[in-house]
């Protein structure tokens, strides 16, 4: 199909804005070829957007959870239909495989679908009183108008998560998707709009980060912020929001562990590796960054796992056939040579790939596995964000639990051991928000996503997703 490569532009009380700014272009990092542009927007912009969703927030708010649920259930519908346009969108502007982006697709109308029935189970509370002539209740309410900041490399999915469950809450929402892939951004406010939303409940800025989110963190209209990014910016955001205790939501930084112990079904556990290290090149924020495979089946593993990632085809996301798309941008390329050049040069040996892909004008890196790591070696300390699998040698499940925590980071982390006493004892000694015993694959719109540490603050998704954006507000009631 034919994805269009114009001018896109920003949604703001349902008027669609910014062609009289200045432009970002918006580059494939499978070609170097400009895909389209958005407008630079920034405080004006920013806090044009949170009025509009201030001044809408009384009548959406007061809707009946079915009402609300109607929109987003009539936005699940449209982007089930439109799957195959946000998918193409969604490669083309951050070069993720049309296979993983089509499932993405999927995943994002999941949460629209799963949060359009939650809302209707926002439950209050009426509690025993403890003298006569009072009753005592707990009302819920929405927390008020939502920013939504998202990052890269999930552009549909990290903004549905956010605003499903906004939306359904009753509250109203600004999203500001990343600035490397607000395509997908932009057709999924077109939805919005043909979903029939009212004016100014869901707002789109496009343009500079640092702007709009000083903007939004200044705004005293703002109250809830949810951020998915780096630790670094979510520290900033942190101070930031102090002068107004804005309430926050933050899915930070990960350096997930896989642990793989002698009892392990290697070929699962290979399975597992390859699926959750290598989706979307690696730029995720729960792949496994640090492989740790005990002594018993350290071979084994390493052999296999280079078998199954040298089968790996790279190349242009539109493929049909490519199962590793290119890196965001040449930083993101420079990032993980770094990482194998220090690996290699502190006696790691590379199993398999070890380079960048120079025929052509991406960004690629050969999906590649190295061995004999330890953690003297950057690749074990810092999260690498891309292709590259680093497989270290353990001795015992109290090496793998030590080894796994330590770090500042606890999103998520991967067991595999088909002995259940111990899988429970490991996985209990784990601090980590998301773990997948023998799944490398664990996410799911029904179940709480979030870290603890410097991971983040909160959970997304399940029924823990919506109360971020709810109030409890006790009443008592004398009856005398």
């Amino acid at each position: 199909m034919t994805v269009k490569t114009d001018n896109y532009l920003m949604c703001i009380n349902g008027e669609w804005v910014g062609d009289e700014l200045g432009t970002l272009n918006v580059t494939n990092p499978a070609n170097g070829e400009i895909v389209g542009t958005v407008p630079n927007g920034g405080e004006k912009e920013a806090d044009l957007a949170v009025a509009a969703a201030h001044d809408a927030f009384a009548s959406w708010s007061e809707l009946t959870a079915h009402d609300r649920a109607g929109y987003l259930q009539k936005l699940n519908q449209l982007m089930l239909e439109h799957q195959e346009e946000l998918a193409q969108i969604m490669t083309i502007e951050m070069g993720k495989p049309i296979k993983e982006s089509r499932g993405e697709v999927n995943y994002a109308a999941s949460f629209i679908e799963w949060f359009a029935e939650e809302g209707k189970r926002i439950y209050g509370e009426t509690i025993p009183t403890h003298k006569d002539g009072k009753r005592l209740q707990v009302w819920k309410k929405p927390v008020g108008v939502v920013a939504a900041i998202t990052p890269w490399n999930f552009p549909a999915a990290m903004l549905t998560r956010k605003m499903g469950p906004a939306l359904a809450a009753g509250c109203t929402v600004v999203m500001k998707p990343s600035g490397e892939s607000p395509l997908t951004a932009v057709k999924l406010m077109e939805l919005c709009e043909k979903a029939g939303f009212p004016k100014g409940v869901v707002n789109l800025v496009t343009g500079s980060s640092s702007k709009i989110a000083g903007a939004i963190m200044a705004n005293d209209k703002v109250r809830k912020i949810t951020f998915t990014g780096s630790t670094e910016v979510g520290k900033v955001l942190i101070r930031q929001s102090a002068d107004q205790v804005k309430n926050l939501s933050l899915e930070l930084g990960g350096h997930a562990p896989l642990v793989v112990l002698d009892d392990a079904d290697v070929d699962l556990a290979v399975k597992g590796a390859v699926a959750s290290k290598f989706r979307n090149a690696g730029q995720t924020c729960i792949c496994a960054n640090r492989i740790y495979v005990q002594e018993g089946v350290y071979d084994a593993f390493n052999d296999k796992l280079a078998k199954a990632v040298e089968a790996l085809k790279v190349g242009d996301g539109t493929d049909e056939t490519v199962d590793v798309g290119p890196l965001i941008n040449q930083d993101g390329l420079d990032k993980v040579s770094r990482h194998m050049q220090d690996a290699v040069s502190k006696g790691a040996n590379v199993v398999t790939g070890g380079e960048p892909v120079t025929d052509g004008k991406g960004v690629f890196y050969q999906p590649t596995v190295v061995k004999d790591v330890d953690e003297s070696m950057v690749v074990m300390q810092e999260e690498t964000f891309g292709p590259v699998a680093p497989v270290q040698k353990i001795t015992s499940d109290e090496e793998a639990a030590k080894l796994a925590n330590d770090t500042p980071y606890g999103l998520a982390a991967y067991v595999f051991t088909e002995n259940v006493a111990r899988g429970t004892k490991l996985i209990e000694k784990l601090d980590f928000g998301i773990v997948g015993w023998n799944d490398g694959a664990p996410s799911a719109p029904q179940v709480p996503f979030g870290g603890m540490k410097e991971s983040g603050i909160g959970r997304e998704g399940g029924h823990e997703g919506i109360d971020a954006f709810i109030e409890s507000q006790y009443v008592s009631i004398g009856m005398e």
